[in-house]
């Protein structure tokens, strides 16, 4: 597979993680719907390095190079920096925290987020 069937099926991914955050939010499962609009935003960010050439070998890696590479260059809004890393430390709490709850209109926020992440990166 060349690097252009990667980023497609990266982009593929990505969107495949924000149609389930979406039926997770219908089903007030906020937890996995903010964990599923990480990893859209996740894959978006993998599918634009790989389109530099880069390669992150680590979620902070990702998220060091998208900032250096895509943020700092003015390619993308610092917005997206911090929907990237709001959007890992609120996975994070909703994967690993058994007394953290996320509410439904913090997933929605996280869906919002990684829609216009997406959108932005095709």
């Amino acid at each position: 597979m060349d690097n252009n069937e990667i980023i497609i099926e990266y982009l593929k991914t990505a969107q495949e993680k924000l149609d389930a955050a979406s039926v997770l939010i219908d089903h007030d499962m906020n937890d996995d719907a903010v964990s599923r609009a990480y990893y859209a935003v996740f894959h978006c960010v993998q599918a634009l390095l790989l389109k530099e050439g880069l390669k992150a070998e680590s979620h902070s890696g990702a998220r060091h190079l998208f900032g250096l590479h895509f943020v700092k260059s003015g390619k993308f809004d610092k917005k997206f920096a911090k929907y990237l890393k709001d959007l890992k430390d609120e996975r994070e709490s909703g994967d690993y925290g058994i007394l953290t709850t996320i509410e439904k209109e913090e997933a929605e926020r996280a869906f919002s987020e990684a829609k216009e992440f997406l959108a932005e990166t095709k």
